[in-house]
């Protein structure tokens, strides 16, 4: 066996017109195309089976290993064939720790890429889970992405600077001065990303909620909360940006967030029907307790309020089971006309402004005036 061996290398020195270097710089290459076809072809079977068996956790593992994994067979060998190369000449050997140096920092780079992958994968899945389940959301699984990324990023960062004989000690005492320095220069900057990561972990409001402040002209539904800034959209459909340091000094109203919708509304009716004002009263609540859409497990206040200048006013203080702003509109409109009809199945009327005018007297050799019927819409706008 071992003469066949070297029989066979003989030849294939031969082959090559005896240059060696040629052949095993050749071999090298070729045996690291085929471990790469050999796992390529490997995960792919696995990605697939994993996903016909609804293993995403593991497949998220198994596909963002792919491509990192051809990167680190290939500059392994690429490394070896050349370190070969060079010992095969005998020319730049003294290039080889470097190469070795420089395979290193590669291959924590081909790490870093598998991390920043993986979290992708994650947090696509996260985020869907999010949907189905009320114990996360899908902010909060952004903003820890978002963090284990730019982790991923600064450790690679600072391993690559190491593997060149940058030393993080230095580094790091550089960058304690510095940024200081650049804190100073960039407050603002800083005070936007902090009050964004603020955001992601306290959680005023998510994508998609409809939020307004009273301290600011801001009202509309949330599209995009980024580390710098938070994108509304008005109600004109006009794009809001909002720098996310504002947020920390201002009252953030978050409508979205509602358990339900309020009717407040003052009505009168004429001081004629001062006797039939009971039994309205009584009416009107027990028609708010029977509506299928006013819940009467929150507060509900029908009463007589007070004598007008030219109506006896009683109020509805109740809540509709929806929050939902059409459909509220369309209850109160319903519950107001059902007032309505209330108060004219008592005979009684709504009220309008009017004025009375008395005389004391009137002389006696003067003829009263002819008094003209007043027209209902004239009345209606006299004070």
């Amino acid at each position: 066996m071992e003469q066949w061996l070297t029989q066979l290398w003989s030849e294939t020195v031969a082959l090559f017109g005896g240059q060696v270097w040629i052949l095993i710089v050749s071999g090298i290459l070729l045996l690291t195309a085929l471990v790469d076809a050999v796992q390529r072809r490997l995960l792919r079977v696995l990605h697939r089976q994993l996903l016909k068996r609804n293993r995403i956790w593991l497949d998220s593992v198994v596909d963002a290993a792919r491509s990192p994994a051809s990167f680190f067979i290939w500059v392994n060998g690429t490394v070896l064939a050349l370190t070969s190369l060079l010992l095969q000449l005998n020319v730049y050997t003294d290039l080889i720790p470097f190469v070795q140096s420089f395979k290193s920092t590669i291959l924590t780079l081909s790490f870093g890429w598998f991390v920043i992958r993986l979290v992708q994968r994650l947090e696509k899945h996260l985020k869907q889970v999010a949907r189905g389940d009320d114990r996360l959301d899908e902010v909060t699984v952004e903003a820890l992405a978002k963090i284990i990324k730019l982790l991923a990023f600064i450790l690679t960062g600072l391993f690559f600077l190491n593997a060149f004989g940058v030393s993080l000690t230095g580094l790091l005492a550089f960058g304690g001065v510095g940024g200081i320095a650049v804190g100073f220069a960039a407050k603002d900057l800083l005070g936007n990303v902090f009050g964004g990561l603020m955001l992601y972990l306290d959680k005023p409001f998510t994508v998609g909620d409809w939020i307004r402040s009273p301290d600011k002209n801001i009202e509309g539904t949330v599209e995009e909360i980024g580390w710098r800034m938070t994108t509304v959209r008005t109600f004109d459909k006009r794009p809001l940006y909002i720098p996310n340091g504002i947020f920390a000094n201002i009252s953030i109203e978050n409508p979205s967030r509602m358990t339900n919708r309020r009717i407040k509304e003052t009505m009168g009716i004429r001081y004629s029907d001062v006797g039939k004002m009971a039994g309205i009263i009584k009416d009107v609540r027990q028609m708010l307790i029977d509506h299928p859409d006013i819940d009467d497990k929150q507060t509900l206040i029908v009463n007589f309020n007070q004598f007008g200048p030219s109506s006896l006013d009683f109020f509805i203080y109740t809540f509709t089971k929806t929050t939902e702003w059409i459909l509220f509109h369309e209850i109160k409109q319903d519950v107001l006309l059902k007032v309505s009809a209330i108060v004219e199945s008592h005979g009684a009327e709504m009220a309008f402004p009017t004025r009375s005018l008395h005389l004391e007297s009137w002389p006696e050799n003067m003829p009263l005036p002819a008094m003209q019927p007043v027209p209902q819409a004239e009345k209606a706008g006299s004070k």
